[in-house]
């Protein structure tokens, strides 16, 4: 198993809300032939100098992952509804034990 996470920082000035509508479309994302296990949110701001938005994905194998991260409508989201309101997006994947 594949976990795939994502943390990010909003640019200076852009609120929160401004990144739901992201977090949402990720989450009613659907990928052919992919049963996604995807989690998204918002900070809830318990620690001064954490990310503002994080999303999980969990995925079975590499191949799995690849298929996600060239799904077009994917890199639609991350495109218009990530890119233009973050300073930061960090990723990381590795293998659950």
């Amino acid at each position: 198993m594949i976990r795939n996470v994502v943390v990010g920082r909003l640019a200076d000035g852009v609120e929160p809300s401004a990144i739901e509508p992201g977090l949402q479309a990720l989450r009613e994302l659907r990928v052919a032939g992919l049963d996604l296990e995807l989690e998204a949110g918002l900070d809830l701001g318990l620690r001064e100098g954490n990310a503002h938005y994080v999303l999980t994905v969990d995925l079975p194998d590499e191949e799995s992952y690849r298929v996600y991260d060239r799904d077009e409508e994917h890199n639609r989201i991350r495109r218009e509804l990530f890119a233009p309101f973050s300073a930061v997006i960090e990723r990381i994947q590795f293998r659950l034990s």
